[in-house]
């Protein structure tokens, strides 16, 4: 194991400033990815800072209008059963709870949740096989290696890998905002700009600069959310990562849909949403599932499948279009 210093801090302005000084320094809160990556020893810091005593950013609170502020530091399962959570976005409360076993959600925050790094087994393995997001400048072992498990969209030729976090699929699919407080101030970083495409810098897995830390995500109302739905499809059905999954919410006038959000996982560096296939759905009636799949269908003429991953194109849509029903039979 990587020889490591450990410390605590209680106020935010201290963890900040901390970071923001020591390259070496890395903040731990639950620690169930940090601590996989040092002993993958695809990361070693020298120093970790312990953030659980910063106050206040364990809350989950319901905002004015009928949003959600969730504290960096709220515990997966807390989230999960929460009364409002469930109510509002029963897709985030579901997202959660196929995310991990019990005892992982008991400890890992929500804070790091939407920051861990992918399942990539060429990023995880500590061989010496080319990854740029472990040795920048290396290649991509997976491009041309075994692929499986990777992207269809938004690849680059410097990284394959997708994005693991089935949360940050269903916050995707929200208007969702990461609040963080860093050297310079307060910013609020609308979710779908918060992970980064792989492009010349696939190291790089967010938004996130020295000195960052998350406080809290806020996720606004809105009239789909009540009707939603998260659908993982994996390898096996307990502990394991999505080879696709979709969020899908909806609004309705009779059967017939206002308007609907979706988003895909494991087919990214970062979740993925359909935009264009939201768009084609407005007006479709929930009982005709050709024109469904039809619109669904729209989002993916710039798939570009990898040698052995091409059934995630026909899966990917299967599990957004059945993720869409279930969501309807909600409304």
């Amino acid at each position: 194991m990587h020889p490591f210093g450990l410390a605590a801090v209680d106020d935010p302005a201290e963890a900040i400033a901390a970071q923001g000084r020591d390259p070496h320094l890395a903040f731990i809160a639950g620690g169930t990815d940090l601590i996989g990556l040092m002993k993958d020893r695809a990361v070693l810091p020298e120093r970790l800072l312990d953030i659980n005593g910063l106050p206040d950013m364990a809350r989950i609170e319901t905002l004015p209008g009928g949003g959600l502020r969730i504290g960096a530091l709220a515990r997966m399962s807390d989230v999960a059963a929460h009364a409002d959570v469930r109510r509002q976005f029963p897709v985030i409360a579901e997202s959660l709870l196929v995310s991990a076993s019990g005892q992982l959600r008991n400890m890992a925050s929500i804070g790091g949740n939407i920051m861990q790094r992918t399942r990539c087994a060429y990023f995880r393995d500590a061989d010496d096989l080319p990854c740029n997001k472990r040795r920048p400048g290396s290649g991509c072992a997976a491009i041309h290696g075994l692929n499986r498990n990777h992207a269809i969209f938004g690849w680059s030729e410097a990284c394959v890998a997708t994005n693991p976090s089935d949360l940050s699929v269903a916050l995707a699919a929200m208007d969702t905002s990461v609040v963080v407080h860093g050297l310079s101030g307060k910013r609020v970083i609308p979710f779908t700009e918060f992970q980064r495409l792989p492009g010349d810098t696939p190291e790089r897995d967010n938004a996130l600069d020295r000195g960052d830390l998350i406080v809290a995500i806020e996720v606004s109302a809105s009239a789909e959310g009540h009707a939603s739905h998260y659908l993982k499809v994996r390898d096996r059905e307990s502990y394991e990562f999505a080879l696709v999954s979709a969020a899908a919410a909806v609004s309705t006038e009779g059967r017939r849909i206002r308007s609907a959000r979706l988003a895909l996982g494991g087919v990214a560096h970062k979740p993925r949403r359909l935009t264009a296939a939201e768009w084609a759905l407005r007006g479709m009636s929930l009982d005709d599932r050709d024109a469904l799949s039809s619109s669904i269908a729209t989002s993916f003429v710039d798939a570009r499948p990898l040698a052995r991953n091409g059934f995630k194109v026909q899966l990917a849509q299967r599990v957004a279009l059945r993720a869409l029903q279930i969501a309807g039979e909600r409304a």
